[in-house]
């Protein structure tokens, strides 16, 4: 199958997949994203990440000609669709943290909230997750009030029970090697706004071609026509790929995005 023809949109994950080690966009894949959105291919970045932290790696020129997902789906910019915004219920949050503190009290727990990071603890996350700032820090109870877009949990060495709980209230992913627990509403995902985005522009799912690394790009992958699974990328990830491309140190997003654009030794499955 040739590509040239059948890319409609790009949708690109962030840490581990766009990003280099040092957390930083290339000039190479930079000018391969550009020279995509120029060819007519519609560009959606779809991170973990809060608008903040995608301000801070992703230079204002590819933020303009994009649509953004934030927290995996919680959250999402289009210039047709507006701004959406979907929190875990309060009393979900409250549940969770409740069942947190009490089964589980050397876990580090934080929330995002609509660009803002909350935790309880006063902590250095700078280490614990390997991140430049620290969260505000709240009483506990003022943490249970907070609309969560997002509920980060390290340290955390129960995953199975926490999933087996609440499971089929929240969304719950393990990312980054397992060590980080990742909780959004049920009906949050990335895959659910990249589908939402792309119906709205006319595009159908089997002319996307999605980038990613890890499990929070898993079932993004089952929905695009064309999964590029990175270099990197975990296992199960590169089983349901339709090609594995270099990795992030690699610029394995600008090697396809250049066989796309120019039509140089296409793609073929």
């Amino acid at each position: 199958m040739k590509l040239t023809n059948d890319v409609k949109a790009i949708v690109l994950d962030l840490d581990g997949t766009l990003l280099n080690s040092q957390k930083e966009v290339s000039e190479r894949s930079k000018r391969a994203i550009l020279t995509a959105h120029e060819r007519g291919l519609a560009i959606i970045f779809a991170t973990a990440r809060p608008p903040r932290s995608v301000n801070d790696f992703l230079c204002r020129e590819l933020q303009e000609i994009a649509s953004v997902v934030y927290y995996n789906g919680a959250l999402s910019v289009d210039n047709q669709l507006g701004r959406k915004h979907y929190p875990i219920e309060q009393m979900l949050t409250e549940e969770i943290l409740n069942y947190i503190h009490t089964n589980q009290p050397d876990a580090y727990i934080s929330i995002e909230s609509e660009d803002i990071w909350y935790s309880s603890q006063n902590l250095d996350y700078k280490q614990v997750m390997k991140v430049t700032t620290n969260p505000t820090v709240v009483t506990i109870d003022e943490l249970r009030k907070i609309q969560a877009s997002k509920i980060l949990i390290s340290q955390c060495y129960d995953y199975k029970s926490l999933q087996e709980l609440f499971e089929g209230k929240v969304n719950i992913i393990r990312t980054d090697s397992g060590s980080l627990i990742q909780i959004m509403d049920k009906d949050v995902s990335k895959e659910r706004a990249v589908i939402d985005i792309c119906t709205a522009k006319r595009i159908s799912m089997d002319y996307v071609m999605s980038f990613g690394d890890d499990w929070n790009d898993f079932n993004l992958f089952r929905e695009s026509g064309l999964p590029v699974a990175m270099g990197n990328a975990i296992p199960e990830l590169k089983e349901i790929a339709f090609f594995v491309t270099g990795n992030n140190d690699e610029e394995g997003v600008a090697q396809v995005l250049e066989q796309i654009t120019f039509g140089t030794n296409p793609i073929k499955n």
